[in-house]
């Protein structure tokens, strides 16, 4: 696909992932409304790319309706049609269940899954009037399979993944790519501001970086496949624990203590650089 002057909307677009995607959309020319709830962290964003491309910012909470619903006249009024959207907008209360507030719980519903429904269904009139686009939804390798101590959040990337593979069924008839990227961890305080919160065997996995995630939204936006995993190795290690759970249940133990060993190594290099390396996904 060529990205000239296409529009893409790119939700928490204003820091991690979300802003990496926008600066790659950027280099290829293409028009810019990025979305997230703060708009100072938009409007300096904003500032990078203004003179790489158009930019629209809107700051709004994805879980309110009313804002998705006028999201994509904003976009329309603004360059005259909307070709991409990115549901990359992201929320994660770590902890169990049972001593996880309700609040929290939905709340990981509202932004993870309900969010990317209704701004997908928002943008498919939009996008058949421009003549075809793509979605991509960011999903995790929590999605792939069950992740205990995550498991609302690895619900609802699972429902996400779900919805995107139907959707993409649904508009098979459609220029409308639906797909999804699948990542483990990411090199973005979405994970490390957290660190200590966050599961041993998540670390278990190798760690990619929010521009590796980008470059493979991109690819995902004109080529062929409907999910992309990352890294690939973690893909087949989670498709293998979702067939046959016995064996995920089997290893765990081994995962978790090398999952142990990196986390150390990483929170000692948080002590050492109190400020981090580390962008956040809003």
């Amino acid at each position: 696909m060529n990205f000239k002057e296409k529009t893409v909307i790119v939700t928490g677009a204003s820091e991690g992932v979300g802003a990496e995607v926008a600066r790659l959309f950027a280099l290829v020319g293409a028009n810019l409304v990025l979305v997230a709830r703060t708009s100072k962290n938009l409007k300096k964003i904003a500032v990078e790319l203004n003179n790489k491309t158009r930019v629209e910012i809107v700051a709004m909470d994805v879980s309110d309706a009313d804002a998705c619903a006028n999201l994509f006249s904003i976009a329309q009024a603004k360059f005259g049609a909307v070709h991409i959207l990115i549901n990359n907008a992201g929320c994660h209360y770590r902890g169990n269940v049972g001593s996880t507030c309700p609040d929290d719980l939905m709340r990981m519903i509202d932004v993870n899954l309900k969010a990317p429904i209704l701004l997908s269904k928002h943008a498919l009139p939009f996008i058949r009037k421009a003549g075809g686009g793509a979605i991509i939804n960011v999903a995790s390798l929590a999605g792939r399979t069950p992740v205990p101590g995550a498991a609302v959040y690895s619900a609802s990337k699972f429902g996400l993944r779900a919805f995107t593979f139907a959707l993409s069924e649904e508009l098979k008839e459609d220029k409308i790519k639906v797909a999804v990227v699948s990542p483990g961890p990411i090199n973005t305080s979405f994970i490390m501001a957290n660190i200590n919160t966050v599961t041993d065997l998540t670390f278990s996995q190798p760690i990619c970086t929010a521009r590796e995630v980008a470059a493979e939204i991109l690819k995902l936006c004109s080529d062929k496949k409907r999910e992309r995993s990352m890294p690939q190795i973690s893909g087949w290690l989670t498709h293998i624990t979702y067939l046959w759970p016995i064996i995920g249940r089997l290893i765990r133990p081994v995962l978790e203590k090398k999952g142990r060993r990196v986390k150390k190594v990483l929170q000692a290099q948080l002590s050492e650089n109190s400020k981090g390396d580390f962008d956040s996904i809003d």
